[in-house]
């Protein structure tokens, strides 16, 4: 006998999980997002960029164009050699253990630096779950840090902490220099960690480092 509509299972999203998309099945209204490739070619001198890097609080809700982003993400932590997979920016041991998500008015998503890509998280807008500025809500776009010390399983436990604010750090100077050489506002900014990992779902060896706010910096009037 068939169970009552009522009481009927709904298969989908185990199906979903065999067939590895459980992302998908977490963030049913959002769609991956292929990122153009990076244009590697062009910007401001590195000097110029050193001369010019800033910390910017005041932003244009203006979003960022597809091949921005695309090269924000790249600059920030993409692949630079694909033979080898390596990134640019230096990690210890090369354990890569510093994931960049996204923060959207759409939605939450994962910087993915092989495939180039943006995988669907979280639908929604989080970006005040990332700090108390009134700007977070005003920056199109939310960088968070987060270390997974479990990658960094040859270094001595006492030691992956500091590892990983280290790599952060490298990072987030990528983006800053970005946002130098293309005109961006950005500023990095304390958010509640303990919060922002339960609101992300991370697990217990995921740790929130900062956040990142970015995007055009508000026109003056």
């Amino acid at each position: 006998m068939a169970p009552h509509p009522k009481f009927a299972v709904n298969r989908a999203p185990l199906a979903l999980a065999f067939c590895g998309c459980i992302a998908l099945a977490q963030a049913p209204e959002l769609q991956p997002i292929a990122l153009p490739p990076p244009q590697t070619a062009g910007g401001k001198p590195l000097m110029q960029a050193l001369k010019e890097r800033q910390t910017l609080r005041e932003f244009s809700s203006e979003k960022l164009p597809g091949q921005m982003l695309a090269n924000l993400l790249w600059a920030a932590c993409g692949v630079n050699r694909p033979d080898s997979g390596h990134r640019t920016a230096p990690s210890a041991m090369n354990a890569q253990e510093i994931d960049l998500y996204v923060a959207t008015p759409d939605g939450l998503y994962l910087y993915e630096a092989a495939p180039n890509r943006l995988r669907p998280l979280i639908p929604g807008d989080l970006r005040d779950k990332t700090g108390s500025q009134p700007f977070v809500k005003e920056a199109p776009l939310a960088l968070i840090f987060v270390a997974d010390l479990a990658r960094l399983a040859k270094a001595k436990p006492e030691d992956r902490v500091r590892y990983a604010l280290m790599d952060t750090g490298c990072i987030s100077q990528n983006v800053y220099l970005f946002c130098a050489s293309e005109g961006l506002a950005t500023v990095v900014h304390e958010v509640d960690r303990a919060g922002l990992a339960q609101t992300m779902k991370l697990g217990p060896e995921q740790k929130v480092i900062l956040a990142q706010a970015v995007g055009f910096p508000k026109r003056k009037t």
